[in-house]
């Protein structure tokens, strides 16, 4: 994992780990973690976190703990160590759970398996190719197409029936393509190769994921990227029956927590970039615009247009790019409104910052400027002082270490997938330019003489509709990613919002606000269950850019509306503290709930009484979406 950086003392800072399980040995734990490891170190902490964390993470720990079963048909034990490190690595704490070999089906469907004690949140499934595709089911096949058919539908089955015994996520590891070739360069000229078969069923298995909302471990394509050989030995399988080599399997637990980290809303959302010798060859300030390199012509010039593309492609599909750079603001403009060859322009940088202040500063005055956390920025940076100041500073940033050849800089970018996601919307793909629009609003908030005249001249509508499922995915995605304007942090997954759809007894509310400036997307969520003539708000959440502007009132509005529909009396919330979330602590008294009598666990309730409540003023038009 090059992108991490080297510890020359990890040995020493490994001993000296206090032996309690304190909040502060798990933040060093995953300091460590954040390394560069072979197979025998991965091993070494996992030691040192299961001692020190046998059985549940430390308190106040910002993350759900996580258990996953790995099931398979070959052996997967010692895969664990590494998916536990890798998942430490993104402060989350796993609790993993395996069978005996090849046990997974009677695991999954006898109710008194150790499987149903240990009641998984996600299985993770690993199939070597020929568990499927061996030689004596092909034979009995007429074609490769029933091959392929019989195989998805197999593998479909087996998804279903755990989804029913467990309603958990389900990760798939597609087969990695350790077939030999047959043919050579027109291997895809022989129906029946083996080589062939697993490539149309790896093909096909993606369509299946997206169909049946499975994720899916892109094995093959790792594989593609580095090699069979750096993750399939064939001596440790005929001994072993091990398809992933214990040499792969720091790599390997990096790969499957990236999707676990995803599936808690915890990938990065802003890409803060340097400038000189970063986004271009040499220094604005001394060398001008003419002096720079950047552009066609010159080797070094198009390694840095290389970058800058990655980077732009990255804003499309949602991220946000932002600038921090030592240098005269004037200066630091220039290129991005003058310079010919530069593909970003000053329009494609959500906050830009230039100024001689240190970067670990002006990192904090970007994630305040967007109003999002320090964990979900990421900086890049070619000086390796600039770096090591950051990751000193602010260790919630992920900060990758870059190879000395520019050319490689989006490569290593790349690798490191700070911003894994397990699907895109249109809202995400606009999310650049709402940022910038939120500034612009701000700009305005700040000329204002008065809250009231700011929030009527923003000229703002609120249109919400009940779940639906054109809305489907985005919903689910703002119900796993939302931390801070979220009174409980449940999470749900597709299907578990799709039920909501048809169950007469929820109450549910999905918001976009639209203003002067643009449209905001959805910005808000909504869960309601109707228990007796109350109503429980399970779930109440909002876009943190929306903050300050009334819509919390107007929401609050609807949501009493509708719960008079439903035939409810009161309203019942609910706030459960976690380290992100103490912004929204007196969000229920603020709107005029009173405070329960009676207790629960970790969190407080409040209930509002639907007769003697009145609308709250606003100053948003409100409609219902056709």
């Amino acid at each position: 994992m090059p992108w991490l950086p080297v510890c020359p003392d990890w040995s020493e800072r490994l001993s000296i780990l206090g032996k309690e399980s304190t909040l502060e040995v798990w933040k060093n734990l995953v300091s460590l973690a954040n390394t560069q490891l072979d197979f025998t170190q991965t091993t070494r902490l996992d030691r040192a976190l299961r001692k020190r964390f046998e059985s549940a993470p430390p308190e106040k720990l910002e993350t759900r703990p996580i258990r996953l079963a790995v099931l398979g048909s070959s052996t997967v034990e010692h895969l664990l160590p590494g998916i536990r490190v890798g998942a430490l690595r993104h402060n989350l704490w796993v609790e993993t759970h395996t069978t005996d070999y090849s046990q997974y089906l009677p695991a999954i469907l006898v109710p008194n398996s150790s499987l149903h004690t240990f009641k998984p949140d996600v299985i993770l499934f690993i199939f070597e190719a020929a568990h499927f595709l061996g030689n004596e089911y092909r034979q009995r096949c007429s074609s490769s197409d029933v091959v392929v058919a019989e195989t998805i539908g197999r593998i479909r089955e087996l998804w279903a029936k755990a989804h029913e015994a467990f309603g958990c996520g389900i990760i798939m590891q597609t087969l990695l393509p350790i077939a030999l070739p047959l043919m050579g360069n027109n291997e895809h000229r022989l129906p029946e190769s083996p080589q062939r078969l697993i490539r149309v069923v790896n093909e096909q298995l993606r369509t299946a994921a997206i169909e049946a909302g499975v994720e899916l471990l892109a094995m093959d394509e790792h594989a593609a990227e580095h090699g069979l050989g750096a993750w399939y030995n064939p001596v440790l399988w005929h001994k072993a029956k091990q398809e992933i080599t214990p040499l792969a399997t720091p790599l390997y637990g990096e790969y499957v927590a990236r999707i676990l980290a995803t599936r808690q809303g915890r990938s990065s959302k802003c890409l803060v970039l340097d400038l000189d010798n970063t986004l271009w060859g040499g220094v604005i300030g001394d060398d001008g615009l003419d002096g720079i390199k950047l552009g066609q012509g010159s080797a070094l010039g198009e390694a840095y247009l290389a970058i800058q593309r990655y980077a732009r492609d990255l804003s499309r599909r949602g991220v946000i790019l932002a600038v921090c750079s030592k240098n005269d603001e004037a200066n630091a403009i220039a290129p991005f409104e003058k310079h010919p060859e530069m593909l970003l322009r000053r329009s494609d940088i959500a906050c830009f910052v230039a100024n001689w202040e240190d970067k670990a500063t002006n990192i904090r005055r970007i994630s305040q400027s967007l109003n999002i956390g320090l964990d979900a920025m990421v900086f890049l940076d070619d000086n390796p002082f600039e770096r090591n100041l950051v990751r000193s500073e602010l260790p919630m940033v992920a900060v990758p270490e870059l190879p000395d050849e520019p050319a490689l800089y989006p490569q290593r970018l790349a690798e490191a997938s700070y911003f894994e996601t397990l699907w895109v919307t249109e809202d995400d793909m606009q999310r650049a330019r709402q940022y910038q629009e939120n500034l612009a609003r701000e700009s305005l908030r700040a000329s204002a003489t008065d809250m009231e005249s700011y929030l009527r001249s923003l000229e703002m509508e609120l249109s919400w509709a009940s779940f639906d499922r054109i809305g489907l995915t985005r919903i689910t995605q703002l119900i796993n990613k939302t931390n801070q304007f979220n009174l409980t942090t449940r999470r749900y997954t597709e299907d578990e919002v799709a039920a909501l759809i048809e169950n007469p007894l929820a109450l549910t509310l999905q918001l976009r606000l639209v203003d002067r400036f643009g449209d905001n997307g959805i910005i808000g969520i909504v869960i309601g269950l109707k228990n007796g003539d109350t109503i429980d708000l399970d779930t109440w959440l909002m876009s943190c850019r929306v903050l300050g502007r009334g819509v919390e009132k107007a929401t609050l509005n609807l949501v009493m509306e509708e719960a008079r529909r439903l035939g409810a009396q009161r309203l019942r919330g609910t706030y459960l503290p976690t380290v992100k979330n103490g912004m929204v602590k007196t969000h229920y008294p603020g709107l005029g709930f009173r405070p329960t009598t009676s207790a629960i666990p970790n969190g407080e309730q409040w209930i509002l009484e639907l007769d003697t409540s009145e609308p709250l003023p606003i100053w948003l038009a409100v409609k219902k979406s056709e």
